[in-house]
């Protein structure tokens, strides 16, 4: 979509329109179901061509986007077993007690669709952060229509995708509009009723203001900045730290280091020999595109303005015209700890700031520490590291041990949210079957007569969902 004012309102208008005709909350979770599943056979059987699109668009190489497609059908299978399973819908079912002060009636609770939902495509991950994404796949499970906001990072490959959709789910099920003006119409439309985005705190923040000052204010899911700190033990330096220095470099770097799990601050013992490791390793890691010009611009004014502070050692790879060279920015604990706010910020790319402690700094370091999507911890063999533990557990929605947070696993059990500024919502996820709880809302009905209920509320449990009953 482009032009001006009027034609973006236009777009804007008839794509919330024709979802609130849509009449997707009216359908089964199985048809839902089978929709997405047709959607996933869809992206698969297009996976060459949308391939190929996504590559000349991102720079991002074939291997990972045949990989991104693959994930991203297996997210939209993912929600299908989610809406067949049916426990999402948290029903309950409560017989008439009149013996309790004060008496019981008949009460019956589930959580129902919202209505339109807005989402804002990612720029890093454009089949699974992007058009039919993880927040679609959620939304139509839970029974919402939605209208994704393209990005304009790989605009010919959202129009792609959308068009894939449109020929696959019924009509209104799925929009798609382009454009900052049709991004900021969106969020205040009256008829879009919750909206999920993913990308920098600027831009959700914004949005998010947009959503929150409306008359009448809706739900605004942002995920948004996440530095992901890492903790290492001097144990564990003293055991592997050649090991933990070269699996850094390869996690800090992957495609570019844009990842919103990227590890962006680590904290090693001084003298542990991790840095050296990680120093080292970093001659074998590949330079890369960024996805746009202007990130691979912020990128270098990002290094270089961490470069010029005083006491910081910067270590670069190999790069060349046109790439973002991969960066270690080494500080001491003293440094860090003058000025954390400086290197807290996050800086999209292949960068990490590395923090070392003497033991009796590392409280001081983790006090300073914001919340993050993740934190990580590479201990000692047999080593306690409950306390630490618990610490970190407090500022992360997702806490690992040995291991690196850029993959993020499809599940029952996985979070992938955080206090601000990771997302607005911390008790919400953007990845995971609790994805679907930001696009429902709860209601309760009373002495209802059955032919009024849904189905799941029913005697009997006619549909066998999981439910509570008493």
């Amino acid at each position: 979509m482009s032009g001006g004012t009027a034609t973006t309102m236009t777009a804007v208008d008839d794509a919330v329109a024709a979802a609130s005709r849509s009449g997707i909350a009216r359908t089964t979770r199985d048809e839902r179901a089978d929709r997405l599943e047709a959607l996933a056979d869809a992206l698969e059987a297009d996976r060459a061509d949308l391939v190929a699109i996504a590559h000349d668009e991102t720079h991002l190489s074939t291997a990972r986007l045949d990989g991104e497609v693959t994930r991203t059908a297996a997210q939209l299978r993912f929600f299908a077993g989610v809406a067949r399973e049916g426990g999402y819908l948290e029903a309950v079912v409560e017989s008439p007690d009149p013996s309790l002060v004060p008496p019981r009636p008949d009460l019956r609770r589930i959580l129902r669709p919202l209505g339109p939902v807005a989402v804002y495509a990612a720029s890093n991950f454009p089949f699974a952060f992007s058009v039919l994404g993880n927040d679609t796949a959620s939304a139509l499970a839970a029974g919402c229509p939605v209208i994704v906001k393209a990005h304009p990072g790989h605009p010919e490959l959202s129009r792609a995708t959308a068009a894939l959709a449109a020929a696959v789910l019924p009509a209104g099920w799925f929009g798609l509009v382009e454009g900052m003006d049709a991004g900021v119409e969106l969020v205040r439309h009256p008829g879009v009723r919750a909206a999920g985005f993913t990308g920098s705190v600027r831009g959700g923040r914004a949005l998010f203001d947009l959503a929150v000052s409306r008359p009448d204010p809706i739900p605004f899911y942002g995920e948004l900045g996440s530095i992901n700190p890492v903790v290492v033990t001097r144990q564990a330096a003293a055991e592997r730290a050649a090991e933990i220095g070269t699996g850094l470099v390869g996690s800090f770097t992957r495609d570019a280091g844009q990842y919103c799990t990227k590890p962006g601050l680590v904290i090693i013992p001084a003298g542990g020999g991790v840095e050296e490791a990680a120093r080292a390793a970093l001659g074998d890691a590949p330079a890369s595109r960024q996805l746009t010009p202007r990130m691979a611009d912020a990128f270098a004014d990002g290094v270089e303005a961490l470069a010029a502070r005083p006491e910081v050692t910067v270590t670069r790879g190999s790069g060349g015209d046109g790439v973002s060279t991969p960066t270690i920015v080494s500080v001491p604990a003293g440094a860090f700890l003058a000025d954390p706010e400086t290197f807290l910020a996050e800086c999209f790319g292949p960068v990490t700031v590395v923090v070392s402690y003497a033991d009796d700094e590392l409280d001081r370091i983790l006090s300073a520490l914001e919340h993050s999507l993740t934190a990580t911890i590479h201990r000692g063999s047999g080593e306690d590291v409950t306390a630490l533990a618990e610490r970190l557990s407090g500022i992360a929605g997702r806490l690992l041990f040995d291991g690196w947070p850029t993959g993020v696993a499809i599940g029952w059990a996985q979070h992938h949210g955080g206090g601000w500024p990771a997302t607005t919502a911390s008790v919400h996820t953007s990845v995971g079957a609790t994805a679907i709880r930001r696009w429902l809302t709860p209601i309760a009905y009373q002495d209802a007569p059955q032919e009024v209920l849904p189905p799941e509320l029913r005697d009997g449990n006619p549909l066998g969902i999981p439910r509570r009953e008493s």
